[in-house]
């Protein structure tokens, strides 16, 4: 015999019961539109195909995309995929849509490689404002097409309501890595120098500014942004870059951290070469957070040979993306492992990775 959960009270109450497939057209999420039958149709037709756009063949579970011409190149294939639990799901200078496109843009380009195609799965809490879930997806869509890809396949599903926050976001991402081209952790190398592309924590701040009882009222916005067109900006100044991440979650002292160990290599960082805005340190000081360890959604760290250094640090300034660049640090072959930081006045603290995640749902 099954065991079966007890009936709770909310189950007897007869207020509670609803129809999954009631009127046509709500303004809310229901149940039926995660069914797979009339009202999933009607989602997709009415709010993600606009958004996202329609794609070449018909609406299939998997999509097939012709590569053969860039193989033939001798590209090879990247492939990543990421889930996304916002809280808010909209912040200032960006929402849980355009951030879940470009962390995937970004895993992409952190190997070199150029996005072609990205899938994109919805999960929505019932009751939740079709306008909202219409707002992200379009910021789906829009932040696709300004990454230089696009949405080719997705999903979507529906919880009860009290299950989901509103919507959680899933994507997934290919791209083509040109011949050549090997940016990984573990190249890292002595004598490399450290570059940043631009100010730390601004995401990481701007998301907490709005958070129930945290307004701040910093006036920062997010630096999510897509990494791929500054990356590949810096591949042609030199396309044997050795090493880049996207400081996320962890923020820029679990990538440094990341780097050197996987390279066995010891990175010393100028401390007051690191922009932190002061917004930024502002909340951390009153808050006792380090912004080395804020999240970031714009932002790369690249390994370069010294001699190719100053011509990749004016190949990311001359790019959007990239106009605060600075170099940082370099790589030595003392202390295998580890990150220090050294003061305006010659003192050295150690950089350690962070042991938890400081600001929980900020991507």
């Amino acid at each position: 015999m099954t065991d079966h959960p007890p009936m709770t009270g909310h189950d007897l109450d007869p207020a509670s019961w609803s129809c999954p497939a009631p009127v046509r057209n709500p303004p809310t999420v229901l149940l039926g539109h995660g069914s797979g039958g009339a009202m999933t149709a009607e989602l997709i037709e009415q709010i993600f195909l606009p958004a996202l756009g329609r794609p070449d063949g018909p609406l299939t579970d998997s999509a097939v995309l012709d590569l053969s011409a860039a193989f033939g190149a001798g590209g090879r294939l990247a492939f990543t995929t990421d889930a996304h639990v916002v809280r808010p799901l909209f912040f200032p200078g960006g929402c849980i849509g355009d951030l879940a496109v470009n962390g995937t843009v970004n895993d992409l380009a952190m190997v070199g490689a150029r996005p072609i195609a990205l899938s994109c799965a919805f999960v929505l809490e019932e009751g939740t404002d079709l306008a909202v879930v219409e707002r992200v997806a379009r910021a789906v869509g829009d932040a696709a097409r300004a990454a230089g890809t696009r949405v080719v396949t997705g999903d979507t599903k529906v919880v009860e309501a009290g299950r989901g926050d509103g919507l959680y976001v899933t994507t997934a991402g290919i791209g083509l890595v040109p011949r050549g081209v090997d940016p990984r952790p573990d190249r890292a190398a002595p004598g490399d120098v450290v570059l940043l592309s631009g100010p730390i924590g601004a995401h990481g701040i701007a998301v907490l500014s709005v958070r129930e009882g945290m307004d701040f009222s910093t006036g920062l916005l997010s630096d999510t942004a897509p990494l791929a067109g500054l990356v590949e900006a810096m591949l042609r100044a030199d396309p044997d870059v050795h090493a880049l991440r996207d400081p996320t979650r962890g923020g820029l002292a679990a990538a440094l951290n990341e780097i050197a160990v996987a390279s066995g290599v010891g990175i010393e960082i100028e401390d007051a070469a690191v922009p932190v805005p002061d917004q930024v340190s502002a909340v951390c000081s009153l808050l006792g957070l380090d912004p080395w360890c804020v999240a970031n959604e714009g932002r790369l760290v690249a390994l370069v040979r010294e001699e190719r250094a100053q011509d990749v640090l004016a190949a990311l300034r001359a790019h959007p993306a990239g106009v605060g660049a600075v170099a940082v640090g370099r790589c030595t072959d003392r202390d295998p492992g580890l990150v220090v930081a050294r003061s305006a006045y010659g003192s050295t603290r150690i950089v350690d990775l962070p042991l938890g995640e400081q600001l929980p749902r900020i991507c």
